[in-house]
């Protein structure tokens, strides 16, 4: 009998730990299935997030900012999106006489509007006909004419104070390392004045701390938009000259591509801005001459190699082709002179708006054998609103003579011209570093709003 109490005991403890054992599988289970409903839902989450974001970023892609159009003309434009729009104010009345709701543009379908000279107009947009998304600014602008130039050109520009490009350290007279600019002045600053006195060129303003004899300097700089003073003493260094540690800059020379001149004798170029080599920034200009050059070598570009067009610049006076007035995001521009107005022998076209430009065959104007000629390119995309205003058109180079002599697009065609269908609707700004063939294009309007 106690045999038998302690062996059913002994299965009902076992019983029990089974049981338990149970139990806690099931707890188990239930908690791994809890986590992979938890995970589960986090990743629906975050891919719902990021479709609603793909689908936000298309949409914001596919309806500009602004659109430009011809005063007295009917322009036609589609940009396939389910919104409609809504006329909201005029520039010369203010707010809308039109009543809210009377006038609903189909935006997924061609729109064809044709507007009066005085008057500019903001229309709202609303996805799905009811969710407000974005105001559009509809801007009649003139129709213009543009002669297409495609030459190679040299550049020279002046800074508007002394850049600086960089700080490091040098050896003092005593042996010890030493950097006085250091945490006083950053890449980027513009230096305006020195004792209160303004500087212009680089070696004026070494020689002014050279003769500082070791005493303090106040600095006048521009960083960003704020205007500053700021107080630096030189150190001797090895040498027995005073230095404050700094690489400055007051000039910048480059290659590039004119684009157009107008009717009034101006010009256009490069479709991006000059920017300082080390610091990346857009170089503020007190003014720059464009010089006649001569391209000496090119340099194909390849997979990881954008390719360069090196170009001989010689600083006479006989060869320059006018003065630079303005640097800016969109390109360089200034006025040409006579012997500028000389390259311009094509015939003038009329520009293209962007809403105009089509996916498919084009053609860019530029200078790789001595001589400007077309060559073919296919366009594969237009960001009607892209963020960057230099890439709203996406390009690949077709023709073969061109690809045999560059391999593509080369450091230096920057500027060239982009014709389609008869309309000067671009110019060529940046080469994809991984396919020396494909690249990106500026919107000629763009460039005229500089």
């Amino acid at each position: 009998m106690k045999w038998q109490r302690e062996t059913s005991n002994s299965i009902k403890k076992q019983a029990g730990q089974d049981i338990v054992i149970l139990l806690r599988n099931w707890k188990k289970r239930q908690m791994r299935h809890r986590v992979y409903q938890a995970l589960l839902s986090a990743a629906l989450a975050v891919s719902c997030l990021v479709l609603i974001t793909m689908i936000y970023y298309y949409v914001d892609c596919s309806i500009p900012s602004v659109i430009n159009v011809r005063a007295g003309q009917e322009e036609s434009f589609r940009l396939g999106v389910p919104a409609t729009g809504e006329i909201i104010s005029v520039s010369d009345q203010g707010s809308s006489n039109i009543p809210q709701g009377a006038v609903n543009i189909d935006l997924s379908r061609t729109v064809t509007l044709k507007a009066a000279m005085e008057s500019s107009y903001q229309m709202q947009v609303k996805l799905f006909g009811f969710l407000s998304f974005k105001n559009v600014d509809i801007r009649v602008i003139e129709d213009q004419e543009l002669i297409p130039v495609g030459a190679p050109i040299g550049i020279y520009v002046k800074t508007d104070g002394i850049l600086v490009v960089g700080t490091g350290d040098f050896q003092g007279s005593d042996g010890v390392s030493y950097s006085p600019g250091k945490y006083i002045l950053k890449s980027g600053d513009y230096i305006r004045k020195v004792n209160g006195e303004t500087v212009t060129e680089k070696d004026e303003f070494i020689a002014l701390v050279e003769a500082s004899g070791g005493r303090e300097m106040q600095l006048t700089v521009e960083r960003g938009e704020e205007l500053m003073e700021v107080k630096v003493t030189p150190v001797r260094d090895a040498g027995g000259d005073y230095k404050l540690g700094v690489w400055v800059r007051d000039n910048a020379q480059g290659v590039g591509t004119m684009t157009y001149i107008d009717s009034m004798g101006n010009f256009g170029a490069l479709g991006h801005g000059i920017t300082d080599v080390d610091t990346s920034t857009l170089m503020h200009m007190e003014g720059g001459t464009l010089y006649q050059t001569d391209i000496v070598e090119i340099q194909k570009g390849s997979a990881g190699n954008p390719g360069e067009m090196t170009g001989m610049i010689i600083y006479s006076n006989d060869r320059i082709l006018g003065d630079i007035t303005e640097n800016s995001v969109r390109g360089i521009f200034g006025v040409c002179n006579q012997k500028a107005l000389e390259m311009g022998v094509r015939e003038a076209l009329p520009i293209g708006l962007k809403q105009e430009i089509q996916e498919g065959p084009a053609q860019i104007l530029c200078s790789v054998n001595g001589m400007t000629q077309y060559y073919d390119v296919e366009i594969t995309a237009v960001r009607l609103d892209h963020d960057n205003v230099n890439r709203g058109i996406e390009l690949t180079v077709t023709d073969p003579e061109l690809l045999e002599a560059t391999g593509g697009i080369v450091q230096g065609m920057s500027g060239s011209p982009i014709i389609q269908n008869g309309k000067f609707i671009g110019a060529v700004t940046h080469v994809l570093v991984q396919d020396s063939t494909r690249g990106y294009g500026i919107f000629i309007e763009n460039m005229l709003e500089h």
